[in-house]
């Protein structure tokens, strides 16, 4: 019956109307402006203090065959890190509080809504807010010349496949929370991810046993996918980051739709 579900054909409007809800919610007070202009910033610091400030003592890294500035390895990494986190920050805490106490979600499946629908509803939404910090952050990229423009902007499109694939596995990890504590184990991993994805310092600077690792988690396909582009150094290698993510959209909202659907339908 879920199979069925997921498979059949989604109406755009009613994506929409998900996607509508929200953007009313956003329209009724100020404080919401303030939570989603704070999440642009964590990285922007990180990029001014360790990209720049630290850069300045570190001096240039290998990459791609020539000599970048550590400020131009870390900027990338940083927009991917924008995309991960505000795509995550809609569909988890904000996310599971619409599902499990505001009761929206029970509201929304009222209607013709379907559950697949509205997990693609709530990840466009997410979207939305991920895709306001990174092209911000492109464009601060190529003022601070940390990228050239049009790399910079072959990187958003990039930007915003991270932003789905976080978006998708976040609404799947939400259903599967009992509470808010269980939050922070989330937190913790996201925290492991941003320390420890190439963000900083090249993979190929680890332990071997750290390097596989590594190289196993979603942030790292993040980070090296939209380096790869805003530094100008496109290979094949980049679909293979792509696919990696392609493969977390897909998982993601199969897992989502299928908890949704047995939490509030049955």
């Amino acid at each position: 019956m879920v199979t069925t579900m997921i498979a059949a054909r989604v109406a755009p409007g009613r994506v929409g109307a998900v996607i509508g809800r929200n953007l009313g919610a956003l329209r009724s007070g100020p404080s919401y402006w303030l939570v989603l202009l704070s999440g642009f910033f964590e990285p922007l610091l990180y990029l001014l203090s360790i990209g720049v400030g630290v850069g300045a003592l570190v001096g240039d890294l290998p990459v791609g065959g020539r000599s970048l500035p550590y400020a131009a390895y870390v900027a990338p990494a940083m927009l991917a890190v924008a995309a991960m986190s505000g795509a995550l920050a809609e569909t988890t805490f904000n996310f599971f509080h619409k599902m499990k106490y505001q009761k929206t979600f029970d509201a929304i499946l009222a209607t013709p809504v379907r559950p697949f629908e509205l997990a693609l509803g709530e990840l466009g939404w997410a979207m939305l807010r991920g895709s306001l910090y990174t092209g911000v952050f492109v464009l601060i990229m190529a003022a601070l010349g940390l990228a050239a423009p049009l790399w910079a902007l072959a990187a958003f499109p990039a930007t915003i496949l991270v932003g789905l694939a976080f978006g998708a596995v976040g609404m799947a990890v939400s259903t599967l929370m009992r509470g808010w504590q269980d939050f922070d184990l989330m937190s913790t991993g996201q925290f492991a991810l941003f320390l420890f994805s190439g963000t900083f310092s090249p993979v190929g600077d680890y332990p071997p046993v750290l390097q596989v690792l590594v190289q196993l988690t979603p942030l790292y396909h993040a980070v090296e996918l939209v380096r790869g582009l805003a530094i100008g150094d496109p290979h094949w290698g980049l679909l293979g980051h792509a696919a990696y993510l392609l493969a977390m959209v897909a998982g993601g909202l199969w897992l989502a739709a299928r908890r949704l659907h047995r939490i509030l339908c049955l």
